[in-house]
C-alpha cells in the first residue's frame, strides 16, 4: 500500500490558520495532501496570511476548482479521505444537496458517495435555521461536520496553538493518531 492521499478544500470562510496548522500536522504524519481552494478562499488566505496557495508547504499538487478532470471528480482516484477547511455555509449548502458547481463541491460528493470520511469544518457565526438544516442534511448524508471552534483545556499560549489543536482534533477525525495531541483529561487526571 501506498502513501496515503486526502483532499484539501479552502474556501472562502475566515480560518486560513487553522488550514496552514491542518497541513503541517498531514506533513507530519507523512500523508499527501491535495489541494483545492476557491476564488474566495485564495483571498482570504492572501488576507489573513499574506500567503497564495502556492506557497503553502505540505500540498503536493493543486488543482483549480473548475477542473472537472481533476482526479477527485471521480471515486477511483482512491483518495481516502476529504476535509473542507474552512468550510463556508455556501460549499456547506451544495454539498448537502449534491450541487457539483464546482470540484470542492464534486469531490465531497464523491467521498459521500463513495463511503469515505468528509470533515466539514463549517465557519459561520451566528447560525440560521438554514444553516443548522444543511449541516443535518450533510451529516445524515454522512459527512462529519465539526464548527472551527478552537478549545482552551489544552492551556494555549498562542492562536497558532490554537490552530494547530484544531488541526489535530481535524486529523484524527479523518482517522490519524497524531502524537503528542493534547486530549481533555477530566477533572480528576
Amino acid at each position: 500500500m501506498g502513501k496515503a492521499k486526502i483532499i484539501l478544500a479552502i474556501t472562502g470562510a475566515s480560518g486560513s490558520l487553522y488550514a496552514l496548522e491542518f497541513l503541517r500536522v498531514m506533513e507530519d504524519l507523512n500523508v499527501e495532501v491535495h489541494g483545492i481552494i476557491s476564488g474566495a478562499g485564495e483571498k482570504v488566505l492572501t488576507i489573513e496570511t499574506g500567503l497564495t496557495p502556492e506557497k503553502l508547504s505540505g500540498v503536493a499538487k493543486w488543482f483549480s476548482a473548475d477542473d472537472f478532470t481533476a482526479p477527485m471528480a471521480s471515486g477511483s482516484a482512491r483518495y481516502e479521505s476529504m476535509v473542507v477547511l474552512p468550510c463556508t455555509m455556501g460549499t456547506l449548502s451544495a454539498i448537502a444537496h449534491g450541487q457539483s458547481g464546482n470540484l470542492i463541491h464534486r469531490a465531497a460528493d464523491v467521498v459521500l458517495k463513495e463511503r469515505r470520511r468528509l470533515v466539514l469544518a463549517v465557519r459561520e457565526t451566528p447560525l440560521n435555521l438554514i444553516h443548522l438544516q444543511n449541516m443535518v442534511r450533510a451529516h445524515e448524508a454522512g459527512a462529519i461536520i465539526c464548527p472551527a471552534i478552537p478549545s482552551f483545556y489544552q492551556k494555549p499560549l498562542t492562536i497558532e496553538d490554537l490552530a494547530q489543536n484544531f488541526a489535530c482534533r481535524v486529523a484524527s477525525l479523518l482517522g490519524y493518531e497524531v502524537p503528542g495531541m493534547k486530549q481533555w483529561k477530566g477533572v480528576d487526571a
